[in-house]
C-alpha cells in the first residue's frame, strides 16, 4: 500500500526570467506564490518531484492553534483566517473543516503542562478549554480509557493534504504564477552580492529573488551554498481507514495514537507518541544541535540504524551547477511506514475507543519531517546573501500554519510590512547560520 495524492498538470516550459522563483511544490512553496502573484509579481515555483508529493501531503491534515510554540501562535491564527475562505480563494476543494480538536491526558501531570499553555494563551481569546472527565464523555462519546482530563478547542480544524495543495497549485497558475514539476533546482546565481538568478535542470531563470521552500531537503541545499541550517529528518507513520460510521467527529490526540475524521468517511490514524529518528551522518554533525530536544523527547522517539545512513552517506553534499544533483536522483521521499509504530497505534486506539474495532485499513505511507533543534521554522532572509530567502524547518507543523507562513514569507520577500512579527523566526537564532560564505 501506498498513498494516492493528485497530481496537476505543470507549466510547459521554463520562463526566460521570472521576478522570484520558489524551490519546492509544498504547501509553503505554493501559498508563497499563490499570495505574490496574487499580488502581481511574477512567479516561477520549481518542484524537482511532484507538487504536495512528500510531507505537505503525508501530514495528519490538522489545522489548529492549539498546543503551538508562543511564537507560533500568530502564525497559527493568521492560518486559521486563511483555511477559513482557502475554497473561495483558490476556486476548489482543500476539504477544510472545522472539526474541533481534542487533546487527552492521561495523567494529572500532563493535564497541567495543558492547562499552562491555556493560561499562555488567554491573552489571545482563543475557545481552548478544559475538559474534565465528565465532558470527555460527552465530547469524545463510546471512550474506554479513563483520562484525567483533556484540552479542547472547538475551532481548530482539519483539511485534506491530498488534495489541498493541488488545489492552491491550479488556483496559482490560473493568477498567472508557473509552476514547474520534475524540474530541480542546481544553484544560485548572484551578481554584485545579490541573487541574480537560479540554475535549473532545465537551463537557468534570471531572477531577484529566490525562496528555499525545501522541506526536508533544505539543509542539503543550503549546505552546497555554504549554509549550515540545523535540521534533521524525522519519520512519520500514517494509515487510513475505509469509511466507518461511530467513532467520534472530533480529532484526537492521546499519548500513544491519533484520529481525526476524513472527508471520504474514513479516519487518519497515527502514533502520536512514536516518530522514527534514523542514525544518518548528520545525526553526528548536529548532535549537540539537537542533544536537549532528544533528551526532552526521548519516549518519543525511537532511534534506528538502517540503509538511510548509506544512503545519505553517499549522498554528495557538494556539487556543480552543470552537474546531475542529488534532487534529480530521488524525485519524491517516499519512505516505508513503520508497520510496528502503526500496529501499535491501531491496538492502543482500539482499546481506547471500541468503535475503531472494526476498521479496514485503505492506505499506509511514511513521510520526512523536516525538524529543527526548537521546533520553530526559520522564515526570513539569509544574512549576507540579499534576495534570498529561507521558509523550511516547520517540524511536522507545516500543513497546518502554511497559509498564514506562505503569507508571512510573502510579505518578506515583496517588501510588504509583515502581518505577522517575524522575529520567532529569525535566522539568527541558530549560531551555525552566521557561517555563511560568498555565493558565486
Amino acid at each position: 500500500m501506498g498513498i494516492t495524492i493528485e497530481t496537476i498538470e505543470p507549466d510547459p516550459s521554463l520562463p526566460a526570467a521570472s521576478d522570484v522563483v520558489v524551490i519546492g511544490g509544498g504547501i509553503i512553496g505554493i501559498t508563497t506564490a499563490l499570495f505574490l502573484a496574487r499580488e502581481g509579481i511574477s512567479v516561477t515555483v520549481c518542484e524537482k518531484g511532484e507538487v504536495g508529493h512528500e510531507q505537505s501531503g503525508r501530514n495528519w491534515g490538522w489545522v489548529r492553534i492549539m498546543g503551538r510554540d508562543p511564537g507560533e501562535i500568530p502564525l497559527g491564527l493568521e492560518s486559521m483566517r486563511l483555511w477559513s475562505e482557502m475554497d473561495r480563494l483558490v476556486g476548489g476543494d482543500t476539504g477544510f473543516t472545522r472539526s474541533g480538536i481534542v487533546y487527552v491526558a492521561d495523567t494529572p501531570a500532563k493535564l497541567a503542562e495543558h492547562e499552562a499553555w491555556l493560561d499562555h494563551a488567554k491573552s489571545y481569546q482563543l475557545d481552548s478549554r478544559l475538559l474534565s472527565t465528565r465532558e470527555i464523555d460527552a465530547v469524545l462519546p463510546g471512550g474506554k480509557r479513563a483520562f484525567a482530563g483533556a484540552l479542547f478547542t472547538p475551532s481548530d480544524a482539519r483539511a485534506e493534504p491530498q488534495k489541498a495543495v493541488p488545489a492552491m497549485a491550479r488556483a496559482l497558475r490560473r493568477h498567472g504564477g508557473t509552476v514547474l514539476t520534475r524540474c530541480a533546482v542546481r544553484g544560485i546565481e548572484t551578481a554584485a552580492g545579490r541573487v541574480s538568478g537560479v540554475v535549473t535542470e532545465r537551463g537557468p531563470i534570471a531572477c531577484q529573488r529566490v525562496v528555499l521552500a525545501g522541506g526536508a531537503w533544505s539543509r542539503l541545499f543550503l549546505g552546497n551554498l555554504g549554509i549550515d541550517l540545523p535540521a534533521l529528518k524525522i519519520l512519520g507513520s500514517v494509515f487510513r481507514t475505509e469509511p466507518l460510521d461511530g467513532p467520534p467527529v472530533h480529532a484526537v490526540g492521546a499519548s500513544d495514537f491519533a484520529f481525526r475524521k476524513r472527508q471520504d468517511g474514513g479516519y487518519t490514524i497515527a502514533h502520536r507518541g512514536a516518530s522514527v529518528a534514523e542514525i544518518v551522518p548528520d545525526s553526528f554533525r548536529l548532535l549537540f544541535d539537537f542533544l536537549p530536544s532528544l533528551v526532552k523527547q526521548r519516549h518519543e522517539l525511537r532511534l534506528s540504524l538502517g540503509h538511510r545512513f548509506l544512503d545519505e552517506a553517499r549522498t554528495p553534499r557538494r556539487w556543480s551547477l552543470d552537474a546531475e544533483t542529488p534532487f534529480e536522483r530521488m524525485r519524491i521521499l517516499d519512505p516505508k511506514p513503520s508497520e510496528a509504530i502503526l500496529q501499535e497505534a491501531q491496538r492502543n486506539l482500539t482499546a481506547a475507543f471500541p468503535t475503531f474495532a472494526g476498521l479496514k485499513v485503505k492506505e499506509s505511507w511514511g513521510g520526512l519531517i523536516d525538524a529543527t533543534p526548537d521546533g520553530v521554522p526559520v522564515i526570513g532572509e539569509v544574512p549576507r546573501l540579499p534576495g534570498f530567502f529561507i521558509a523550511s524547518g516547520f517540524s511536522g507543523h507545516g500543513f497546518g500554519i502554511g497559509p498564514g507562513a506562505g503569507r508571512l514569507t510573502a510579505d518578506l520577500v515583496s517588501g510588504r510590512t509583515p502581518m505577522i512579527d517575524p522575529k520567532p523566526f529569525r535566522l539568527e537564532r541558530f549560531a551555525r547560520l552566521e557561517r555563511t560564505t560568498r555565493v558565486g
